[in-house]
């Protein structure tokens, strides 16, 4: 009964709430209506207003305001149904201002209402904010449409003039007999300006209607429109004059989104070429892509012999036997059962004669449907006509000699002083203008020196000088690192700064060219780039913007930027390297732990030896740089992924310098780095063999030549390894991360000097840990088991049982194949089975490395305390102690018994955890003093020309710590005995009367001479000889 009252009052509500958004329309449209009467209407050609139009204007001012509390924009669909703003309201503004009464009140409140008509709607934000259950079915795609239409009747003949002109008058006055009205003014007009800007035209389309086409253009006539009304040197006078004149001050940011619009999606390169052969060049692009595609399609097209001429039968696994299903009891024949891997295939094209089976399937295969790429608002390309071209020319050449060095500085030093006028967005619009503009000047003087009958004057650096400034250059990277501390991240402002950053560099080393006379300016570059490398974050974002980029969380043209951005940094410090880089130190920040005193008592944790704290500091080092050190930095396997993501997209690079960037930086992987071990892999290898196969379609331009000459060059190393280690045909399933590439490349270590032998404190991980004294081995292993399922940490202790395992395992059948004994009689059952392993049986044996399967792992094994003691105490050993990622090992010498031993213990302890009487395992921890280590190598290590003094005292570490591993190895059936018997004399009081007891034994069956001694059970065997 409830239940139906509570339907019965759902359906109220919601008709409630129906009403209520009827009533508000219901309520609005005749009042609407009624004022827009009045505004006036047309008598023929010309439009009259009404009496009180100037009152109406007014209403529909207030009116407006109603949407402020309105999600639904109820008077702004009243405003779009009634057409107020193109037939009254331009009408109105034509009549007044347009006539030359500028300063008429209608006029200026008609721009007032044109401004709040068009200002633009942010969709993200408009969708957060909408209720649920009120608003669920909000549609804005009306709104959008109307403000398309709003603009396509502000571009009429005399409109931009019109409102143009009303701002004149506040800008003829003196700066003492302006009031706030004037600047208030001028404000709303620029805003108008910036509404119209950004709205976004309609993709253009042949599919499209006439009517339609015209919004594929708007903003095109705009551009001519505010060229033609002199607003875009108004514009660039605003720009100029920003630091001098606090009414234009005000508008900085306003004149920087209008040309962050203007600019957007326009290419700076596509704007310094001659304009009128912009076209046939167009033209020809499209043909040659065309041509490229119809290739293409032509090589996996139907031929008119295919389907008649050709018919092939392809069988898979031809050796297979069909299985058959049992007789059925009536005595039927069985048939075949059906088997996918053995049914045949019928191809009907003539490749299929001569070429891969497998790769003709392909062609008839559906594509799979792929996650997406992302787009991002700075990757908008635009439709613009080749008049707007040439105005966008005009400004932005107008703009670097007039105002970019005062317009930067201004806007820089208002948001260092954090004025309320800056927004966020601001920040990424200031980034994206920069560096378009910059780009622009590159690609003029690129222009310049390459025309050889130019008679322009060459332009100097002077009218960019701003950005070489330290105190933007520091600002450029604090918005980046902000973006990348950010939650979400701010991927696309990351972009605009990584695309400012490429720009910067390509200034620098075009700065320190040789063509370059000026030394001021050559000495000012090498002084840059001394900087940037000695700050060492250029370089660190130059890496980690390709290490962290995945597909559908940043854009295409994010890959695109983070891929010129490296190739530019290394192409540039290559370069200076050669000649000015030899004595250059590069700033890296590590993490110290500083020691801070500060009593705790063991209930609180695990108490340091010196009962101290550690806590961390930010310590600064500095290192030599070399540029084969940075370089050998990119051989990584996060980036080559990236690269070989950028390069599966050679089909859509619209030049040859995309892909002559992405070759450059594989050839220095593969090649310089010697890390061709990274591509060892079947994705990779399937990328190579794609490549070739439309090898034929390539331009002949240089870049595609060596991209395939690179490829052959992997495909040789590969086979060559491959004839080497046939395991790698197995490993080429797996992914090359943490360093698994190198045994498979020409890669070699870095050999240490003298100076980087020095032993230094070992602060890379968290101290270690020990049992306190006083508990045998087997309670110090369920101490640190207990450790680890206290921290939730079981699956480790798990992990460890499977290592010791798999290691038991292998050992026992490696000593069962070796010794294939037939008699068995003189074993007893139960006896060890190293008992009766043979030397050869025991020579097999090698170390075991312990692989990681996860990056939890690997992680764990280098900076849990906890399972690093576990696996000391399970006979696990270190590899190499000064590596950043420890790799643990189980010696040759380690039983299979003493194995078996341990991972018994380590199971019992899992199913019944050690008693600690109440204590937690913890507190029965103590921190281990810290080791000292030999300084990690510094970039510089690779200097040939220093004395080998060091050589004899590494030879001679390297023969002791043999020696210490061979007498470890013979050393544990000794340790082993001693555990298990006790002091050595009861150990040998016990030999004696064995031996007594053979030798009486042997004696009364007659034997003589050899004789062995047997193993009582649980005890290990001893060989004599008499």
């Amino acid at each position: 009964m409830d239940k139906e009252i509570i339907e019965i009052s759902d359906d109220d509500d919601k008709q409630e709430q129906r009403e209520e958004w009827f009533d508000r329309r219901e309520i609005l449209a005749p009042v609407v209506g009624r004022v827009v009467d009045a505004l006036g209407g047309y008598e023929g050609d010309r439009y009259v207003m009404g009496d009180e139009v100037n009152g109406c204007l007014k209403d529909l001012k207030k009116l407006w305001r109603k949407d402020e509390t309105d999600d639904e924009r109820t008077v702004a669909r009243l405003f779009w149904e009634m057409r107020v703003l193109p037939n009254d309201l331009v009408a109105i503004l034509l009549e007044t201002a347009g006539k030359g009464f500028v300063e008429d009140k209608r006029a200026i409140t008609c721009v007032d209402l044109m401004t709040a008509m068009t200002w633009p709607i942010d969709m993200a934000e408009e969708l957060k904010e909408l209720d649920e259950e009120l608003d669920r079915g909000a549609d804005y795609t009306q709104l959008l449409e109307s403000h398309l239409h709003y603009k396509a009747a502000l571009l009429k003949s005399g409109v931009i003039q019109a409102m143009f002109g009303i701002m004149l008058p506040p800008l003829a006055k003196g700066q003492k007999e302006r009031v706030e009205r004037d600047g208030q003014v001028i404000n709303v007009v620029l805003h108008l300006i910036r509404n119209l800007a950004f709205i976004k035209d309609l993709p253009a389309s042949s599919h499209r209607s006439a009517d339609q086409a015209e919004f594929s253009t708007l903003q095109s006539k705009l551009i001519r429109a505010l060229s033609e009304t002199h607003t875009l040197d108004l514009l660039l006078t605003i720009a100029s004059n920003a630091d001098n004149d606090p009414l234009f001050n005000g508008w900085n940011t306003l004149v920087l989104e209008i040309l962050y619009l203007l600019f957007r999606g326009v290419q700076p390169a596509s704007l310094t070429v001659d304009q009128a052969k912009q076209p046939a060049e167009n033209l020809q692009r499209l043909l040659a892509l065309e041509d490229r595609n119809r290739q293409s399609i032509a090589q996996k097209a139907n031929s008119r012999h295919s389907h008649f001429g050709t018919t092939i039968s392809v069988k898979l696994n031809t050796n297979k036997k069909v299985p058959t299903s049992a007789s059925a009891d009536d005595g039927t024949d069985s048939q075949p059962a059906a088997s996918s891997s053995s049914r045949a295939f019928v191809l009907h094209r003539q490749q299929a004669i001569s070429g891969e089976s497998g790769s003709i399937m392909d062609i008839t295969k559906r594509q799979k449907n792929r996650k997406v790429n992302k787009t991002d608002e700075l990757g908008i390309s635009d439709s613009l006509s080749l008049e707007a071209r040439v105005v966008l020319k005009g400004l932005a050449t107008g703009f670097i000699e007039s105002c970019f060095n005062p317009f930067l500085a201004g806007l820089l030093k208002d948001i260092r002083s954090e004025r309320p006028k800056i927004t966020e967005k601001d920040n990424l619009r200031l980034l994206f203008v920069t560096e378009w503009f910059l780009e622009f000047f590159l690609s003029i003087r690129s222009r310049e020196q390459h025309a050889k009958e130019s008679g322009e004057a060459k332009w100097d650096f002077g009218p960019i000088a701003e950005v070489m400034e330290r105190s933007w250059i520091i600002w450029v990277l604090k918005r980046m690192r902000e973006a990348v501390e950010e939650k979400p991240k701010l991927w696309t402002e990351l972009q605009a700064g990584i695309e400012c950053l490429t720009q910067l560099l390509l200034l620098i080393d075009k700065m320190s060219s040789s063509d370059i006379r000026d030394d001021n300016l050559r000495e000012a570059a090498d002084v840059l780039q001394q900087q940037l490398v000695y700050n060492g974050e250029v370089l660190d974002i130059a890496l980690d913007s390709l290490k962290t980029y995945k597909p559908g969380t940043q854009s295409l043209v994010y890959l695109d930027s983070s891929v010129y951005l490296s190739y530019a940094l290394l192409k540039m410090l290559e370069s200076w390297g050669k000649t000015k880089g030899k004595e250059t130190y590069v700033r890296q920040k590590v993490s110290k732990r500083r020691r801070k005193s500060k009593g705790v008592s063991e209930e609180d944790g695990i108490p340091d030896v010196e009962e101290e704290e550690e806590e961390e500091e930010e310590v600064i080092n500095e290192t030599l740089f070399t540029f084969e050190a940075f370089e050998s930095k990119f051989a990584q396997a996060e980036i080559t992924h990236t690269l070989l993501t950028y390069l599966a997209r050679y089909r859509e690079f619209s030049s040859s310098e995309k892909m002559r960037r992405v070759v450059s930086l594989l050839h220095r992987q593969a090649v310089k780095a010697k890390a061709e071990g990274l591509f060892f892999k079947v994705s990779t290898l399937n990328l190579f063999k794609s490549v070739l196969a439309d090898q034929k379609s390539f331009p002949r331009d240089q870049p595609y030549k060596d991209l395939i000459a690179l490829i052959n060059f992997i495909l040789r190393q590969f086979f060559k390894a491959l004839e080497k280690e046939p395991f790698l045909a197995v490993e080429a399933l797996f992914p090359k991360n943490r360093g698994n590439w190198k045994q498979y490349s020409s890669w070699q270590p870095e050999s240490k000097t003298k100076n980087e032998a020095k032993a230094i404190p070992d602060t890379r991980f968290p101290p270690d840990v020990e049992v306190k004294k006083g508990y045998s081995w087997s309670d110090q292993l369920g101490i640190a088991i207990a450790c680890l399922v206290e921290a939730g940490q079981t699956e480790l202790v798990k992990w460890t049982t499977e290592i010791i395992a798999f290691v038991v395992g292998q050992r026992s059948r490696i000593i069962e194949e070796t010794d294939d004994q037939e008699d068995e009689e003189d074993v007893q059952d139960g006896d060890p089975l190293v008992a009766r392993a043979s030397a050869e049986a025991l020579a097999k044996i090698t170390d075991y490395l312990i692989p990681y399967e996860t990056d939890e792992q690997a992680e764990a094994a280098t900076k849990n305390p906890n399972l690093k003691l576990l696996f000391r105490l399970s006979k696990f050993f270190i590899l190499d102690e000064d590596s950043d990622e420890l790799e643990w090992y189980i010696p040759s010498g380690i039983s299979v018994e003493e194995l078996q031993r341990t991972l018994n213990v380590i199971k019992q302890f899992l199913e019944k955890p050690i008693d600690l009487d109440g204590k937690k395992a913890a507190q029965l921890l103590a921190k281990k003093r810290r080791r000292r280590r030999r300084r990690s190598p510094s970039p510089d290590s690779g200097n040939e020309d220093l004395p080998s003094d060091g050589e004899p005292h590494r030879r001679n570490r390297k023969e002791k710590k043999k020696k210490e591993k061979e007498i470890y190895k013979s050393a544990q059936f000794i340790e082993d005995s001693d555990e298990e018997y006790g002091q050595m004399d009861a150990f040998l009081e016990k030999e004696k009367e064995r031996r007594e007891r053979a030798a009486l034994a042997a004696a009364s069956k007659g034997r003589e001479g050899r004789f062995q001694i047997q193993k009582t059970e649980g005890e290990k065997g001893v060989r004599d000889l008499s």
